[in-house]
Order: C-alpha cells, then sequence, then structure tokens
C-alpha cells in the first residue's frame, strides 16, 4: 500500500483516464501528485524525461499519457502510433527503473488482442493469432509496454502492473469529428444535426467555436458551416455514421476506469496476477471494463433518444467497421475486488450532460 505521502507522478493528467485518475487519487487523500502538461514535458525527449525523474524523484508512476485516436487516424498515421508510444513508454518505464520507483502502472487497450480472439477475452489469449489491421501498430505498441513491466518484474522483481482498459468514454473526452473515439464523435453530431433540425444556428456557432471544424468555425457563413458539417455526415435531416452499425462494442465509463486503476495501483501486487507455480509466467496484464457490450448500432439510438434528434440515423457501409466484437473477460480483475456500478445509459446522459456544460461554460468566457 502506498503512504498518503506518497509522490506519484501521473503521466498524462490532463487527458480522458489521467485526469480521471488524478482526481480519484486526491479524493482518496493523496496529495502529492505530480504532473506535466505536453508543453512543460516531452515524453519523446528521452533527455527531458530522465531530467524529470533525477528532480522530482517520483514513490509511483501512472504511465496513462499515450499517442491515441480512432479508426481514421490509427489507419493514416500509423508510423506516429507505433513509434510515438513506444518512445514514451521506453522513456517513462525505462527512467522509473533506473530512478528505483516502487510502483508503476501501466495503462494499455483492449486492442493488444487478436481480431479473432475468442469473446469474452480472457488475458491468455494475448499474441494467439493476427491482430486487427486497422489498428496493428497501436497494438504492438501497447504490447511491448506490458511486456516490459512483466519483463523488468521478472528480471528485477519490480513491481509495474499492466491494466488494459475497454472502450472509454466520459468527462473530458476529445470531440473531434475524425480523430475521436467513436461514442464522443456520435453525441457531437446528433448534438449538432439536432441543432441544424431546430434551425439553432446560435447553438451550432456556439459549439464549433468551442472545436472548429478543419478551420470552420462560427463566424463562418451557414452554407460554408453545412457544407463541412455535411462532409462529416451531418445534416438537418439525417446523421450518417461510419460503417453498419452491426460490430459489438462494451463501454466504460472513464472515472471508473480511474477507480479500478488507483484500486489496482494501490491494492494488487505483481504476485497477485499469476498462479504460484507457473512454470512460464506470462499474460500478468489485467482487463479492465465491464464484461457487457452492447452493438455500435444501439448506442446510436440511445444518443439520439438522449439528445431528442428527430432526424434519420443512416449507416455508410462503404467504411470500415472495425473489429466485429472486442468483449472482455473481467473475471481477474472481480477476484482482484474490483466491479463495474455506471451502465450505458446513465454514462451516456452523463456525458451529454457534460458536454452541453462546456459549451455553455466557454461560450460566457469567450
Amino acid at each position: 500500500m502506498l503512504e498518503k505521502s506518497a509522490k506519484i507522478y501521473v503521466a498524462g493528467h490532463h487527458g480522458l483516464v489521467g485526469s480521471a485518475i488524478w482526481n480519484n487519487l486526491k479524493a482518496r487523500g493523496y496529495e502529492n501528485l505530480v504532473g506535466k502538461s505536453h508543453r512543460e514535458l516531452d515524453l519523446l525527449d528521452p533527455v527531458a524525461v530522465k531530467k524529470f525523474f533525477d528532480e522530482e524523484q517520483p514513490d509511483a508512476v501512472v504511465l496513462a499519457a499515450a499517442h491515441v485516436g480512432g479508426i481514421m487516424a490509427n489507419l493514416q498515421y500509423r508510423a506516429d502510433f507505433i513509434y510515438q508510444n513506444l518512445q514514451i513508454q521506453q522513456n517513462v518505464i525505462g527512467e522509473s527503473f533506473r530512478h528505483g520507483v516502487k510502483k508503476l502502472l501501466f495503462l494499455g487497450s483492449t486492442c493488444i488482442y487478436p481480431r479473432e480472439a475468442p469473446q469474452p477475452m480472457k488475458e491468455e489469449v494475448l499474441l494467439t493469432s493476427p491482430l486487427e489491421y486497422t489498428n496493428e501498430p497501436y497494438a504492438i505498441a501497447k504490447i511491448a509496454g506490458l511486456k516490459m513491466c512483466e519483463s523488468f518484474n521478472l528480471q528485477y522483481g519490480t513491481n509495474y502492473i499492466a491494466v488494459m482498459p475497454t472502450n472509454l468514454y466520459g468527462p473530458n473526452d476529445n470531440f473531434h469529428l475524425e480523430n475521436s473515439h467513436v461514442l464522443p464523435a456520435m453525441i457531437r453530431k446528433i448534438h449538432l444535426a439536432k441543432c441544424l433540425n431546430e434551425g439553432d444556428w446560435d447553438a451550432v456557432r456556439k459549439d464549433i467555436n468551442l472545436r472548429p471544424v478543419e478551420g470552420v468555425n462560427g463566424s463562418n457563413s451557414n452554407e460554408e458551416i453545412l457544407e463541412k458539417l455535411a462532409k462529416f455526415g451531418i445534416t438537418p435531416e439525417a446523421v450518417t455514421l461510419w460503417g453498419t452499425g452491426t460490430p459489438m462494442r462494451e463501454f466504460l465509463w472513464s472515472e471508473e476506469m480511474a477507480d479500478a486503476s488507483v484500486h489496482v495501483l494501490l491494492n494488487v501486487d505483481f504476485k497477485d496476477t499469476y498462479k504460484e507455480g507457473d512454470k512460464e509466467i506470462r499474460n500478468c496484464h489485467i482487463n479492465v471494463g465491464t464484461g457487457k457490450e452492447v452493438s455500435i448500432k444501439e448506442v446510436a439510438e440511445k444518443i439520439m433518444k438522449e439528445i431528442a434528434f428527430k432526424g434519420e440515423l443512416r449507416w455508410d457501409a462503404s467504411k470500415p467497421d472495425g473489429t466485429m466484437r472486442k468483449l472482455t473477460d473481467v473475471t481477474k480483475l472481480h477476484n482482484l475486488g474490483w466491479h463495474h456500478k455506471v451502465e450505458i445509459d446513465e454514462g451516456i446522459h452523463r456525458l451529454y450532460e457534460w458536454y452541453l456544460k462546456g459549451i455553455c461554460i466557454n461560450h460566457q468566457t469567450v
């Protein structure tokens, strides 16, 4: 157990999960937290990372910083996804080892599992067959990270734990129309379509002033805004989403991912992640999810209902679906004492409320 006075470095503390982990630690009485923005500390720079560890000497590290994105970004920027993630992991895990960090928590992703993995996916199906092509570079980087943790533990007796979250959503999500993950992107698209449908141009302009779309913001003409949004399948009559809507996905509220992560950081040691007496110690990472799945189409319909958009929902089957199923087996996590509480309907409601509040607050401060 980490002392309340322990210095904990949260890498990526402004991100979706990192910010939630930071808040969770604070709520549990851990005040000695260290976080650096990308501008203050470039985790791709080994010299800067070494200097940071020399100065701060953290007792524990949470590695929640990563280069992430949706299907489109993973397809277009393959080199960035493998290079940047390997570099971040190499620098942070390496300096953690050199500086005698007592506990490290590494955050991965369930895209580490094979495309055709039996469902639900147990930790031991890792590396048993080919990965999904669209995010293979990112997945390989994350596999390298969890194997680095595992290998340091086995060779040097360190206490580094890797957790693999399922699809996350929640406060501080990225709502970029092209590079964000599926659920926040759908919320924003359907919200904008509703505003167009109701002729609420003030709301449309507030939204794109806060998050401009390819250089188009609230100062552009109605025609320019309509043309740009139509490119992303957003019109007053309908929202067109990628794929067929048939893939099944598991969604976990980000603040619950944070709670699970902190639970593992404080209560789980490396020796708890494998069976005593195992000849070959591997797959010591821990899946974090709900163990429940829902189709993309169902999620879109739930969002339509939450937002009360009266238009149509359409699907562009010429676009990729990605993996058809990605359900985690969370038996190991349950056995280690953690269960989720927030179900998808409540999560969608909370996230849309958070999104609207953000637009209002930012509009008032302009």
